[in-house]
């Protein structure tokens, strides 16, 4: 690999690459996926050289192959946001890691590769006892629900959060950590299968959004208060309801937008119950953003991988050359958790 060089750094602020040699990656073009040699990276200042023992499959992956989701300026155009690794090279200036640590990392792309280079601002430990492969699911879900749920919402131990797509990858994960800190939480799944999958994964109360009201459910449950947070991946469709359901000073995290991207909003429920709303991406934040998130999930989420309170909830691991088959299950939404990819 050679030794770790310093680069000019990228447009957006992240480390510039060097290379040497060449790897398996898959990039896309014209929503095909194709697997093709690559130049190997090399960590510049700050950043970390990672190889790559599993990449985590997300939406936006799918939303990046069909052209709707372009990486941020400077990024690579290899897909994947997120990766566990060993790391095998620092560049100058990175405290904290050694070669040959166990890690995960939050990516703005890379991760469907075999090498990635991440900034070790957003590299994370894998907790021993973690199996390696598995840890490639945490990253993402792990920062996007916190900043969401954690730090914006606030969501506190007593509280009641509603997650929709409680089996998803961003779902699953919002359920674990939800009941670790101490919170209550309603969830809603599609189907005998992901609705057991939901209690499973310690939901209190599981609403079959196929045939079941969401809002009359949730009502019942909280005695008719409502919800203080909702997590949401659909959007408009969902936000009269959300509201509808939500208790006073409460709040909508919305992180996906499955139902659209415009909506009528009632302001005056909004004003009657004190309601705020957000909505959020997580990729082309600023490094500095990133770094914040990720110390706080390091600091307020990894104990709970530690103890094995959060885990991990991985559907299916496919080989890198299978790339479109994980996206074709992902797309399809039947599975339960993360799908992974190997190199």
């Amino acid at each position: 690999m050679g030794d770790a060089q310093e680069g000019r750094a990228h447009g957006d602020g992240s480390p510039a690459l060097s290379t040497v040699g060449c790897m398996r990656a898959i990039t896309s073009e014209h929503g095909t996926l194709d697997l093709h040699d690559v130049p190997d990276p090399v960590p510049g200042a700050g950043a970390v050289l990672i190889e790559v023992a599993a990449a985590g499959v997300n939406n936006a992956d799918l939303q990046q192959a069909a052209g709707n989701y372009p990486p941020p300026p400077g990024a690579s155009d290899v897909l994947g946001l997120e990766v566990s690794g060993v790391v095998r090279a620092l560049g100058d200036g990175v405290d904290g890691f050694a070669v040959g640590d166990r890690v995960c990392a939050l990516l703005s792309g890379g991760g469907y590769a075999s090498l990635v280079v991440a900034p070790a601002t957003q590299v994370l430990p894998v907790p021993d006892g973690v199996d390696l492969i598995a840890a490639a699911g945490l990253p993402e879900a792990a920062c996007t629900v916190y900043s969401n749920v954690g730090m914006l919402a606030g969501l506190r131990p007593g509280q009641t959060l509603l997650v929709h797509g409680g089996t998803g990858g961003m779902g699953s994960h919002a359920v674990l950590w939800a009941k670790a800190l101490g919170a209550r939480v309603v969830a809603t799944s599609g189907g005998e299968r992901k609705v057991r999958a939901s209690r499973e994964l310690g939901a209190d109360l599981v609403v079959d959004h196929r045939t079941e009201d969401f809002v009359a459910r949730t009502l019942a449950f909280t005695d008719g208060r409502g919800v203080d947070v909702v997590l949401d991946v659909v959007g408009p469709d969902y936000l009269a309801r959300n509201l509808e359901v939500l208790a006073p000073n409460g709040h909508v995290a919305v992180i996906a937008s499955g139902s659209g991207s415009t909506a009528e909003l009632d302001l005056g429920a909004m004003m009657r119950k004190r309601a705020t709303i957000s909505a959020t991406t997580l990729r082309a934040r600023p490094l500095d953003e990133k770094a914040a998130i990720v110390e706080a999930v390091r600091r307020d989420v990894w104990p709970f991988v530690a103890d094995g309170r959060v885990r991990p909830v991985v559907d299916s691991v496919l080989p890198l050359d299978q790339a479109a088959e994980a996206h074709r299950r992902v797309r399809d939404g039947e599975v339960v958790g993360k799908v992974l990819l190997t190199p």
